[in-house]
């Protein structure tokens, strides 16, 4: 069985593995005993006896050596500045950027004070330098023409100290781009201070920046010089949680799910607050918007293009958005173009039969356009004609990989279940425990909790065995989707064209190894005059019962595609890690090394998380318009997040255990054996799991010997805390909650988090265009429920079922706007650029009418 192959990702970008074989090299390559211990490049340093030396001389370039000297009181310092400038800029930009290079060049535009981390007796603070200008420009040596080095020399005596901190103040008009800062001048060598962050200017903050040194202290090991500007720079990222928040700043809060509705644009756009025991769900970054007019509890939408708040340094860098607005450009020729062509020709149909969608690859989009004068006239037809011819290989999509060898090969049931185990979404099937099958939902309201499927049903298909037989030799697995939607199904049929049952499908792991599926039940709410409406289909050898097999299959993969989205991507490695993300910046400082661990896989998720809520996720976005549970979406997410998230149980391990995939074995290297061994989503994400545990376990190890050192950290203590209270409220008091007693707990944290922001993250998201790509394969609604024979369209059905099972799917517009990249990527320009294309269509379609009716 082939495999989904992992990716590994710190700052959410992925490094692809060859093969399984290869990956597993590579990992097991990491874990080899006679490794040291690994070490944090330009962070942990066992060096401290850094001290001043004295007379100073200029190297060849440029920078600042210090000759010994025990007779001189006071020496020379040079502090090296490096600022990126942007890449591309507008004329008018580079004027200014030419205009404030030159006033830092002449020290009118950047200050700068070095503070030491021994204390001054007077200030009872750390030592300080004056606060000196920036003068002059050094450009690298090396070809990186938007890097800037700028210098500055200081004055200091003899006995200043190592220095802890550099203040920052940018007299500019706007901000600037702060790489890093190295003072040179020391006995130990030069000081680095990485910053990587956005410097404001003083007209928005008159406060200057502070940059601490690569060293990591604790809590309690901050150096008594820098400890009051260590507690100033966490209040200054805390804020107060008052007002709008800036563009500029820095602050990090937490607020409720209240921003995805827009009931003052239309009360069919509200949507409910997620958050408190009804609607549990975890916290996302404050922006303090004031509320809408209809609702107080709601707050009020900022729509593209004008961004969603997130703290300054959140946002991504250039090179990162060059990426995002490439996908973008794509996505606007994909999904923009069919929107035209609808909007022009007034049609939007059903794909008749597969070879209208194999053209999607073959042929790429083509334009047809209606041939009268007035549309001939349209500044926007003439303008898509423009691109349809010159840019028809943009316009093509990628083959899928799970049509590129076989256009069939989604139709067997063989590459159903595989999927289940290595597709997109590997993380829901489990192994059946116990038979009968019965519901947790309340009989009062959803009817009596037995399954409809009996043991006559599953043995007829078990090849003799019974179906305790089967459960002891665990070779029986459930995808079962029915207490999580049946709740939802009666809304989501009310909906327009989206037709859904809640699901169960069972699978069959036979003596040759293979996953077959046996019987698939499709359950509807019940009703007055029919208590229970659950339906059994199986695969059948008459052409009848073969198509109502893949229209069952089709359902169920459609149930599959809104949890895998839903829950196991946006809610597990995006909504649940921003909690994270924002208790780390308010109560870890940046010289705290648990931040310095984090930091690289916290990168960008909060910028991706405010465009999903902006385009995505929101009321009447992609994912509503798109997804068969359309408005109650994220009602079901919330649902899921009561239901089943707890922390402890983000671990692989723990989560295969749960789920019945594996079994404990301590004889294993994660101490679990799986029951399926070619579970490429198990097999290869436990060596990645490992690999991550054994590098954190070591980190840790580095900085805290025992329970103490745990106990004595004040900031790592109100982190977790926090974490709990603020970021995840609605579960505060759950008792599962982890303990942070030792070096072990934290390590066992801290695995589960760069876990879920890593290699889960890799496994869910990057294999969504390869698996959905090809519609029919993991189509994201369905419009028409199975026939029964008293049906009015079983006619139809019998008449012509693959007609049927098409006119079931996506329209071609709909499916068209499926097959796209993962939503991270394209979510956010792609909307923008729709909605002013969209703006400029009507916009000329109302001119030449006007026109029209004057002449």
């Amino acid at each position: 069985m082939s495999s989904l192959k992992p990716r590994i990702h710190g700052l959410r970008s992925t490094v692809p593995i060859a093969s399984p074989l290869a990956f597993r090299r590579r990992i097991r390559a990491t874990q080899k005993p006679n490794l040291p211990k690994p070490v944090v490049r330009a962070v942990i340093r066992e060096d401290r006896n850094v001290g001043i030396s004295a007379s100073p001389s200029t190297d060849v370039d440029g920078s600042v050596s210090i000759v010994p000297s025990k007779t001189q009181s006071e020496v020379r310092l040079r502090a090296v500045i490096t600022v990126r400038r942007k890449m591309k800029e507008r004329l008018l930009e580079k004027v200014e950027e030419e205009w404030e290079g030159f006033m830092t060049g002449i020290g009118r535009g950047i200050l700068v004070q070095i503070v030491s981390e021994d204390v001054d007796p007077e200030t009872k603070s750390g030592k300080r330098t004056e606060e000196s200008p920036v003068r002059g420009w050094l450009r690298k040596p090396l070809n990186q023409p938007h890097v800037v080095e700028y210098a500055v020399d200081f004055n200091v005596s003899s006995g200043f100290g190592r220095p802890g901190a550099v203040l920052i103040t940018n007299l500019h008009h706007k901000e600037f781009y702060l790489m890093e800062i190295v003072v040179h001048g020391f006995i130990g060598g030069p000081v680095f201070f990485p910053a990587n962050s956005w410097i404001h200017s003083c007209n928005d903050n008159p406060k200057s920046r502070i940059i601490f040194n690569n060293h990591a202290y604790l809590s309690f090991q901050t150096p008594e010089g820098l400890k009051d500007l260590r507690e100033e720079e966490l209040v200054e990222l805390r804020g107060d949680g008052k007002g709008e928040r800036k563009k500029f700043e820095r602050i990090y809060d937490y607020a409720p799910y209240n921003d995805l509705g827009n009931p003052d644009k239309d009360e069919d756009l509200a949507r409910p607050v997620l958050a408190g025991e009804d609607r549990p769900y975890p916290r996302r970054c404050q922006t303090g918007r004031p509320p809408t007019q209809t609702d107080p509890s709601s707050e009020s939408r900022i729509e593209k293009p004008h961004p969603v708040y997130v703290p300054r340094d959140e946002n991504f860098e250039e090179l990162k958005q060059a990426e995002f607005s490439a996908s973008a450009l794509r996505a606007l020729l994909h999904n923009l173009v069919p929107s035209l062509i609808a909007a022009l020709s007034h049609t939007d149909g059903q794909f008749t039969c597969f070879s209208e969608i194999d053209k999607l690859y073959n042929d790429g989009v083509v334009l047809k356009l209606r041939e009268d004068s007035f549309f001939e006239d349209l500044l926007v037809t003439k303008l898509f004609k423009k691109l349809n011819s010159m840019s028809s290989q943009m316009m093509k999509y990628n083959i899928p990989s799970i049509i590129s060898r076989d256009r069939f090969a989604w139709l067997r049931d063989n590459e159903f279940s595989r999927q289940a185990l290595a597709g997109v979404n590997p993380v829901n099937i489990e192994r059946l425990k116990e038979f009968p099958i019965t519901s947790k939902l309340d009989p009062a309201i959803y009817g009596p909790p037995e399954s409809a499927i009996t043991r006559e049903v599953l043995e007829n298909q078990l090849n003799g065995m019974t179906i305790e037989q089967a459960i002891e030799e665990k070779r029986l697995f459930i995808l079962d989707y029915h207490d999580m939607l049946l709740p939802f199904i009666k809304k989501m049929k009310s909906l327009k064209d989206k037709k859904a049952y809640a699901s169960r499908t069972i699978f069959f792991f036979d003596k040759n190894e293979i996953l077959r599926p046996l019987v698939i039940e499709l359950s509807l709410p019940p009703t007055t005059s029919s208590p229970e409406k659950k339906y059994i289909y199986t695969h059948g050898h008459d052409a009848t019962t073969h198509w109502t097999w893949r229209m069952a299959k089709a359902h169920v993969c459609v149930n599959d595609t809104g949890v895998h989205q839903l829950v196991n991507h946006w809610l597990r490695t995006h909504a649940c890690m921003e909690p994270y993300i924002i208790a780390t910046h308010r109560q870890l400082s940046a010289m705290h090394p648990i931040h310095k661990l984090l930091h690289p896989h916290m990168r960008y998720t909060m910028e991706i998380n405010a465009v999903a809520r902006q385009s995505l996720i929101n009321g009447g976005g992609i994912i509503e318009s798109c997804f068969s549970p359309g408005k109650y979406s994220l009602e079901i997410s919330s649902a899921a997040y009561k239901s089943s998230w707890r922390f402890d149980m983000e671990a692989l391990p723990a989560d295969l255990i749960r789920r019945g995939m594996a079994v404990e074995d301590p004889s294993q290297p994660c101490g679990v054996r799986l029951v399926i061994e070619d579970y490429p989503y198990a097999a290869d994400g436990l060596l990645v799991w490992s690999a991550i545990e054994d590098w954190v376990t070591a980190y840790v190890s580095r900085f805290y010997q025992d329970s103490d050192t745990v106990a004595t950290d004040t900031e790592l203590h109100a982190w977790w805390s926090e974490i709990q209270k603020s970021g995840h409220p609605d579960k505060a008091n759950e008792p599962w909650w982890p303990k942070l007693e030792t070096p072990a707990d934290l390590a066992r944290v801290l695995t589960i988090m760069v876990w879920t922001a890593s290699g889960m993250h890799a496994a869910i998201n990057f294999g969504q265009y390869p698996f959905g790509g090809y519609m029919p394969n993991r189509p994201t609604l369905m419009k028409k429920l199975i026939p029964k024979e008293d049906d009015n369209d079983y006619e139809a059905f019998m008449m012509n079922p693959q007609l049927f099972f098409l006119s079931s799917l996506p329209s071609q517009l709909q499916g068209l706007v499926d097959m796209k990249k993962p939503p991270e990527m394209i979510s956010g320009n792609m909307t923008a650029a729709m909605c002013v294309y969209s703006g400029l269509f009507m916009r000329n379609t109302t001119e030449e009418k006007e026109k029209a009716e004057t002449q």
